[in-house]
């Protein structure tokens, strides 16, 4: 592999496809327009611009009056007094009031974070801060946390904007510090439970297996067990952290052969003192923005994640110094790392919206939501404390009928799981994806294939594919053949790879 090391990409090599690359990458796929504008601006100006997204206004900005904060909050002290005497009298009619109320939030709860779904698919389309979103995505799977287990919509609402605002903030200080005092992600794990008198262990584990050292990398069952006592009394109170000093284990621990009477501050101090916390999350990054390595790490992505650690390591922790310093290898443009990540449903979907620019169809954000679901990847609810695997596990005989399915909706309104004659009928102007100009049939198809295919060099055969199907249209340009042209194009296997 020529670009294996962390040296700068050479600027004059920064042509349309490499721009087309890092749009893809660093967010979900731009317009010709977009990708004209970040090659003329050249290497080091387009990756200054995506890094530093705040300086672009954000048009929606997330505030915490989007959504109701009081849908699962809990009884109040005169409530609480009512349900006791229920309880202790055996007022049955009382207590089922009660039952019934609990219920209908429920029911508004669940609502609202299907709402938030819809919410985050529609910011993830439009947000002129492509790379935000995706780091938000990115940490929301790392730092994994699940609705299904919490019921309460809006502390993963609150979850969704730590990890926006601190995206690309520093990881110890920021993000792994502040997750030990999210409400979402201490119910999550049941650190609510974790007491002096009976420590629970599930956020100790997870912080050090699955958050920033990896599994078995660095510690021992008693480090567990010593850094969930330091945890004790960490617990949340309707929608805020709670230190709960009563219930804190205040004494003597020992956690990787130190002694004190730490907290969970001093906790997070020490795990940044392994050596796997400065490559762990490295990986991860590098499996999310460069390759998903389907077989494994190579010996050039182990030299460039030790490279890239280094530069963590020396930028204590700062995760822009890695993006930064990943965007503008040569290691990131590397043909070999080109086309060699499996889009997951929410980059299929997303980079679909933002470069075929389809019409608005009838119920489009509950349909992508839906079908995302359905594909594997539904938004706030991870299958598991690990996350999602991504790589070939987004890849399956049921995943890829909805992934071409869904792609069909937005081409041509066919619901992912109606007919064809349940097509909305919204006009698609797709041959305004050729650029306006008038081209031959084998000018269109390469014009697709560069933008929309995301792959010039694509097999000969494809291309011959493409060909005669404008030959059965008698080499008519129009609306009705583009559109045919993509769904063809982005049926292709290699429209899964980003």
């Amino acid at each position: 592999m020529a670009g294996s090391t962390l040296k700068k990409f050479d600027p004059k090599k920064f042509d349309e496809s490499k721009a087309q690359h890092l749009l893809n990458r660093a967010g979900f796929g731009g317009t010709e327009r977009q990708i004209a504008i970040l090659a003329k601006m050249g290497l080091d100006k387009s990756v200054e611009y995506i890094i530093e997204y705040k300086r672009i206004t954000d048009p929606s900005p997330v505030q915490s009056e989007d959504f109701d904060n009081d849908i699962m909050r809990p009884l109040t002290n005169s409530e609480r007094q009512i349900v006791k005497k229920a309880r202790q009298g055996g007022d049955e009619a009382a207590l089922e009031t009660f039952r019934q109320e609990r219920q209908r939030r429920q029911r508004a709860d669940r609502k609202q974070i299907a709402e938030m779904e819809e919410w985050w698919i529609k910011r993830l389309i439009e947000t002129p801060r492509p790379l935000e979103e995706k780091l938000t995505l990115f940490w929301h799977g790392h730092f994994t946390t699940g609705y299904r287990t919490i019921e309460n919509s809006f502390h993963m609402y609150q979850q969704n904007a730590f990890f926006r605002t601190h995206a690309m903030g520093n990881f110890k200080e920021d993000l792994v510090r502040g997750i030990v005092h999210d409400p979402a992600m201490i119910q999550y794990l049941n650190n609510h439970q974790n007491r002096k008198e009976s420590p629970n262990e599930n956020l100790a584990r997870e912080l050090m297996e699955l958050f920033t050292l990896g599994e078995g990398e660095g510690y021992t069952e008693d480090d567990i067990k010593e850094g969930a006592r330091t945890l004790t009394g960490y617990t949340f109170k309707d929608d805020a952290f709670a230190f709960q000093s009563r219930q804190h284990d205040d004494g003597v621990k020992t956690i990787f052969g130190r002694r004190g009477q730490f907290d969970g501050d001093d906790f997070v101090n020490l795990i940044f003192t392994k050596p796997s916390a400065s490559t762990f999350i490295i990986w991860k990054l590098y499996r999310f923005f460069i390759n998903d390595l389907p077989h494994g790490p190579t010996p050039d992505a182990t030299k460039f994640v030790g490279q890239l650690a280094s530069v963590f390591k020396r930028s204590n922790w700062n995760i822009k110094s890695v993006i930064k310093a990943m965007l503008l290898s040569e290691h990131f443009y590397d043909e070999e790392n080109i086309r060699s990540i499996i889009k997951s449903p929410i980059q299929l979907i997303v980079q679909a919206m933002r470069t075929i620019n389809p019409p608005d169809r009838k119920k489009l954000l509950r349909t992508l939501s839906l079908a995302s679901n359905l594909m594997g990847q539904k938004l706030f609810a991870p299958p598991s404390v690990k996350g999602w695997d991504g790589g070939r596990s987004w890849i399956s005989t049921s995943t890829m009928f909805m992934r071409q399915n869904t792609l069909l909706f937005l081409i041509t309104g066919q619901r992912p799981d109606g007919y064809a004659w349940d097509a909305d009928g919204s006009k698609y102007d797709a041959i305004s994806l050729l650029g306006g100009r008038t081209k031959s049939p084998k000018q269109a198809v390469r014009y697709l294939l560069t933008n929309v295919l995301c792959n010039p060099s694509v097999q000969q055969e494809r291309e011959d594919a493409l060909l005669d199907y404008l030959k059965t249209q008698r080499n008519v340009i129009d609306n009705r053949t583009v559109t045919g042209l993509l769904t063809l194009i982005t049926a292709m296997p290699e429209y899964q790879l980003s």
